[in-house]
């Protein structure tokens, strides 16, 4: 979608006529400032989401356990649905109206955006309430205490995208990335602390209610500062917003003709990383449940050093492509995959090797899923090296490719775990996963250097993977044969992998990009993109 812009009955405004794109150095440097602050965010929700799942693990047992998780699975399944893509969208259309000179219209897009995912929360949320007695009794309880937030989370994600469609970023890293996952921390070991000292601990749907209120307070300020920007864009008539044309259409219709596509493919994306939980729960027991969600926290870690890089990359990947700056858009995409390569490889790669260990911090039962982990470290490899390919289709217009893609990935899964759950159990699901992310990666991927010559594999990318697996993958392995013993050879495999990663860091810096990077993590510094981090 990069045709022009109309105000109905003016002229055309021809995307000439945008403002010429920022160049690369300035645009990086911009991008790396952001990144850096997102990712400082990530680390701290990974640390944070990690502590949750092991205080629900330890403190709830296997069968409550997975009753939580397949609770939360199915309220972040629903509230997928309820976000209507507007968390796509909502970036898209700032960013790119921005870059084509016409603030304006950007006040009739987000109402076009926020009051369905309003409306349409508030109604799944009651459905949820009524419907979770009948339909999954086995953790009915916690869902109907979820169900009462539904609104108030699919909103805040929805306030959040919209901030950094303004391209504010410390709203999503303060709110998102600290302070929710802080509080819910806070809250769920305040349950555990109370469980210990009593002798008895609270019932699931408790434990939900102390992971879910955290949404309130995120949601309610990004609201705020959501309604700061948008009081003091320019505004319009009534009569002018009804003859406001974007692209030929009026703003509603231009808007939901971009994101209806996206809005699927945001629900099945959603399905991808939390039906196969349900599925287990439903074909193989709770307790199965609880070891699968265990054995993929890992994943949603990496995920994490993802959607912050993604989220910095998108309103200047929109703006790069609404403008042709082709040369741009691609720098982009590989610098921002190099950046993804380094922090995810090696978790992926460590969690791989030591898969039992890892497992074992969580409790002995759940030790028995090491090879649903290792089947889902070699799946993440492949995500982050294609890097955010789905996003990038996404700014690019392409929402109905991303979303025959994310459906066929989503049929993937589900038949192979339909066939492969009630023999195989949690490794069945791990098999299912690891299909399904092949073909929403691969995909797209061709898809992306076949129309639009646009590929993740520059010379930053290909050094970040070749200097992650010698370091994490081939050394620890080689560690592994001469001193099997653990934890202490995991221990001296660990120490030796990052002496060598840090040193493959400073000898190929420039080649990575991390010169832009060290430069915005120097604590005051300061360059031309204020934007990039303004809150």
């Amino acid at each position: 979608m990069t045709g022009p812009i109309t105000t109905a009955p003016g002229p055309v405004i021809p995307a000439q006529a945008a403002p010429a794109p920022a160049d690369g150095a300035a645009s990086l440097s911009g991008f790396a400032r952001g990144g850096v602050a997102n990712l400082a965010g990530a680390a701290l929700a990974a640390v944070a989401g990690v502590g949750v799942t092991w205080l629900v693990a330890r403190g709830l047992g296997p069968h409550a356990a997975g009753s939580f998780f397949a609770a939360t699975a199915a309220f972040v399944l629903v509230g997928g649905f309820a976000r209507l893509g507007t968390t796509t969208a909502l970036v898209y259309w700032p960013a790119r109206l921005r870059a084509l000179g016409r603030p304006e219209l950007i006040g009739p897009c987000l109402r076009s955006g926020l009051v369905p995912v309003a409306v349409l929360g508030v109604a799944l949320g009651v459905a949820v309430w009524l419907g979770a007695a009948r339909f999954v009794p086995d953790y009915a309880a916690p869902l109907a205490a979820l169900a009462l937030f539904l609104p108030v989370v699919a909103l805040s994600e929805a306030l959040l995208a919209a901030t950094r469609g303004y391209r504010m970023m410390r709203p999503t890293v303060l709110l998102e990335k600290i302070m929710r996952p802080a509080v819910q921390l806070l809250f769920v070991g305040g349950l555990a602390v109370a469980a210990l000292l009593s002798g008895t601990g609270a019932a699931a749907q408790t434990w939900a209610l102390a992971w879910v209120l955290p949404y309130v307070p995120v949601a309610a300020i990004a609201g705020f500062l959501v309604w700061r920007k948008w009081h003091h864009e320019p505004t319009m008539t009534r009569s002018e917003r009804s003859a406001a044309r974007i692209e030929g259409r009026p703003v509603a219709g231009a808007f939901w003709r971009y994101t209806a596509p996206r809005a699927l493919a945001n629900a099945a994306q959603t399905a991808l990383q939390r039906v196969d939980v349900l599925m287990v729960a439903g074909l193989a027991g709770l307790a199965p449940a609880a070891a699968y969600a265990v054995a993929g926290r890992f994943v949603v870690l990496g995920q994490l050093a993802n959607g912050s890089i993604a989220q910095v990359v998108q309103p200047r990947l929109a703006e790069t492509l609404a403008v042709g700056d082709h040369a741009g858009a691609l720098r982009l995409y590989q610098t921002a995959t190099a950046w993804l390569v380094l922090i995810s490889w090696p978790l992926h790669l460590v969690v791989a090797t030591y898969a039992d260990l890892y497992l074992g911090l969580f409790g002995p039962s759940y030790t028995s899923a090491a090879p649903a982990v290792r089947v889902l470290a070699a799946a993440m490899l492949i995500s982050t090296g294609c890097g955010m390919v789905d996003m990038v289709l996404s700014m690019a217009g392409r929402t109905t490719w991303n979303l025959m893609n994310v459906l066929l990935a989503l049929a993937t899964m589900v038949c192979i775990d339909l066939l492969t759950i009630p023999h195989l159990g949690v490794l069945g699901a791990a098999i299912g996963l690891a299909a399904a992310v092949a073909v929403n990666n691969l995909l797209p991927l061709a898809q992306l250097s076949g129309s639009l010559r646009l590929h993740p594999f520059g010379t930053g990318t290909r050094t970040a993977m070749a200097l992650a697996a010698t370091s994490f993958g081939v050394l620890p392995w080689l560690v592994r044969l001469v001193v099997p013993s653990q934890p202490v050879g995991a221990g001296a495999a660990l120490v030796l992998a990052t002496g060598v990663y840090l040193g493959g860091l400073r000898r190929y810096h420039d080649r990575l990009g991390l010169r832009a990077l060290l430069k915005a993590a120097r604590p005051g510094r300061r360059n031309t993109d204020q934007a990039a981090t303004q809150g």
